[in-house]
This record gives structure tokens, sequence and C-alpha cells, in this order.
């Protein structure tokens, strides 16, 4: 068979970048992906999916309750629940068609099929044995569920099986109130379900900023969403329509259960692993299932290196590119770097919630001097006139120096405002950097400047 520099194991957002990023430094490589199309877990079913139902949602959202606000009138759109699953299809496919594109451009090879390692430079697909000097495992996650929880993802799901529901269920359980079950549960509470969240913790998107936590959370309530905090799940017992989850508090033990028609099971997700032959090789792994690896990626094994959510860290898509990229770099000889202090989250509700660097709890634990500076989005001009002033800014820097350590935003387009403070924070700036720096007028990223002002003399429209 043919013989490689490169084969990469997973054609995920990490696995596709790394193969595409190997390829445009000159080395011949391979990409191995057992799925019919290319993308991952994140393309198919996850990240983008999840986009376009959050998207579809928002927008009937805004005919129900502001669009006769602004003078648009007329009877508020109905929900074709298959031709919302045609849009969300539509939208996958564009993009997995696209990745295709990308490695033919690239001259990446496509192996079809699920890869092992029967041995240090050899990477077997089917009967075929594939010789490659280098070996990137990109093989990603799967969702992680509770002793007592059986997944058949009709009536009891994983967010496989929530983004393709044949029917809007009247009651909605979701189990984990991190970033899957908020973004899973304000889809369908949109959409007209009565969603219930159940949370092991006392509070909403664990590790998170606190002051986020608690504002975000009385937001969600007042969209619909119900909370049962404290609650550890015991069991789900589902016949072929309903699904009953039984639940004990954990202030005082009592036993509880709750009807749904179908239970969202969003506890996170673990690395898949299963079949590489890890064991065989003698690849070290942590405690809890992830490949070890050392500071460029590699394995402890000569030739092996592994990115992304199959190895320690948050399982983000752009941490496993960042990754990809790093590793590609490192294997054709040159130097490969991922800032892990500077690697944003987003949840992508409305409000959206993003955050950066470090949170007040740690900076409190880790007994650092630092300011707060804070601005909300009452204050944005461009964010009252979108009905979305939900929300605030928030930099956290440092007191000496004025250095920006954190950030956390909830409000419109956090997502995508959070990078303008990561792009700061990867320069080294101060708050005062970002302060002096000229914002156009309205847009919601004045709120960013007008926080960064409050870590100095104060914001000028608080």
């Amino acid at each position: 068979m043919a013989s490689y520099d490169v084969i990469v194991i997973g054609g995920g957002p990490g696995g596709y970048v790394a193969a595409i990023r190997c390829a445009q430094l000159g080395l011949k490589t391979a990409c191995v992906e057992g799925r019919d199309t290319l993308g991952g877990t994140c393309l198919n079913v996850g990240c983008i999916p999840s986009k376009a139902l959050l998207h579809a949602s928002h927008q009937l959202h805004e005919a129900q309750h502001n669009f006769t606000k602004m003078g648009l009138m007329g009877k508020s759109p109905s929900v074709d629940w298959k031709q919302m699953q045609a849009y969300k299809a539509d939208v996958i496919d564009g993009n997995t068609k696209g990745i295709e594109f990308l490695f033919k451009k690239n001259k990446v090879d496509w192996i079809k099929g699920w890869g092992s390692i029967p041995a240090a430079g050899q990477v077997k697909v089917g009967d075929d044995i594939h010789d490659a000097k280098n070996i990137i495992i990109a093989s990603g996650s799967v969702p992680s569920s509770l002793p007592g929880i059986e997944i058949d993802e009709e009536i009891v799901v994983t967010s496989t099986g929530a983004l393709s529901l044949p029917k809007i269920p009247k009651k909605l359980a979701v189990i984990g109130a991190g970033v899957i079950g908020l973004e899973l549960g304000s889809v369908y509470a949109r959409l007209g379900s009565e969603v219930t969240v159940i949370e092991f913790l006392d509070v909403i998107t664990p590790g998170m900023d606190g002051e986020i936590q608690k504002t975000f959370q009385r937001t969600l309530k007042k969209q619909g969403l119900n909370f049962i905090m404290g609650a550890a799940v015991q069991s789900v017992d589902a016949s072929k329509t309903k699904a009953k989850v039984h639940y004990k508090l954990r202030k005082d033990d009592s036993d509880h259960s709750l009807d749904a028609d179908v239970v969202l099971v969003a506890t996170g997700r673990k690395p898949f692993t299963d079949g590489l032959g890890l064991d065989a090789l003698g690849v070290e792994m942590t405690p809890r299932g992830q490949i070890k690896t050392n500071a460029h990626w590699q394995t402890n094994v000569a030739g092996i290196y592994a990115i992304g959510d199959a190895i320690e860290g948050p399982m983000l898509a752009h941490k496993a590119e960042d990754e990809g990229m790093a590793a590609a770099e490192v294997i054709a000889g040159k130097h490969g770097h991922v800032n892990y202090a500077v690697i944003p989250g987003v949840i992508y509700t409305a409000p959206e919630v993003a955050n950066v660097g470090q949170t007040e709890e740690q900076l409190k634990a880790e007994g650092r001097a630092y300011k707060v500076g804070k601005f909300s989005f009452m204050g944005n001009g461009r964010a009252k006139a979108n009905f979305a002033a939900d929300g605030f800014v928030k930099i956290l820097a440092d007191a000496q120096t004025d250095r920006i350590l954190g950030a956390h935003i909830m409000g419109p387009a956090a997502g995508d405002l959070i990078h303008e403070i990561c792009v700061a924070m990867e320069f080294g700036a101060s708050a005062q950097d970002l302060a002096l720096t000229c914002h156009a007028h309205p847009t919601y990223s004045e709120a960013v400047r007008e926080a960064a002002l409050a870590c100095g003399d104060g914001a000028i429209h608080a």
C-alpha cells in the first residue's frame, strides 16, 4: 500500500486541519475517517447542526416577541419541523463538501474506514496496512453517560439524537447544565417544549465566572427554562413514548421524579480511542482515559502524536484545530505553539456567553491582586435598538500592571466580541490599551471598550 510522511486518524476539526497543514508544509499526507462525511462530530452531529437550530429558533423568537415592536405586522410563523431539519442538513452538507474540496485542493488522500495502529509506523484500515513515518491521533470524543441510564437515541438521547428528534417534545428533561444541555434546551424551549434542566451542582456552566453563572441562569429562567439544582440523577425509566427521571436532592437526600417525553443526557464527553490498539502499543494514558502527550503533542511511542479531545484540555473544536496545526509544524521541523491561556469558550444561546483567561474565583484562589471593569449592555445604544440589552462585559486586569488576565461576556455577539480581548491578551495588552482604541459607534464592541475604561477612571456611559 501507499507510504506517507503523515497519516492522521480522524477527520474532525483537529484531524482535517492537521492533515491540510501537513500537506501545505510539503508532507505526503493521508487522513483516515470512517464516517461517510468529513468534519467529525462537530460538523456532522455537534457544533454546526446545533448552531443551525439555534439560529432558526432564535428567528422564531424574534418574530414572536419583537417584530410588532418594530412595526413588522402579520401572523407569527408556525414551525415546520421537517423543513427546519432539511435546512440543518443543507448546512451540514455544504460544510462537509467544503472539507472534501480542501482535501483535493491540498492533495490530502482520504482513506475511508476506521483506523488502528498495529505497530509504530503503520496504520491499518480494513485489510490494508499503510506505512507512515508519523501518525497523528485525532480520534475525538463521544458523549458520556451516567450509571442507571440507558441511551436509545429515541427517548433517552445524547446531543446526537437531540438534533434529529422526529417531533418537538412537549416535555424535555435535560440532565446537565453545561454548554450542550443549555444550548439544546434553549432551542426546544423556543420551539414550545417545556424544558427542565437537572444539574448535580448548585450552579450552571461549571467553571465559569460566578457572576456570569447567576445572571445567565436568571436570564434562561425568564426564557422559560426550569432548573432543578443540586440533584443527583439515579436512573431513567423509559417506555416507547415516555420517560421518568429519578433523582435525589443533595441537600436532604430526598427522592423525586420527573416525567418527560424525551430525556437529553448532556453530562459531558469522553475521549474516543476504542479500536486504535493503544494498549498493545504501550501508549501511556491518563487516569481519565486521555492519551498522554508532551509539550510537542508526542506520545511516549516514537512517531505517534495526539491532539484534540483525545488528549488533556478543554474539549473544543478550536483547541483541536490549534493543536492540529501545531503538531503539523513540529513534524515538519518547525516550531508549533498553542497558547493555552488564551483559548476562548462560547455558549451560543441568546444572549451568547463567552469567556477567555481567568475567572475572579481563580484569581482570588491564587491570591492575585486584580481590578474589575464592567459595563452593562443596557448602556449600549446598538444593543437597546436590537432588543439585545441583557448581559454585560467584565474585564479582569492585574492591579499593578493593568495587563488583561481574563474577560467574561454575556450579551449579543459575545462569541465574536471575545476575540478582540483574545488578540489583546495574545499581545500582552493592558486594559488601558483597549480603552484607548477607537471603537466604531454604534456597535456592540463599544461595550468592551467601556468595560476596559471601567478598569481605569471609569466608563463613560455607565
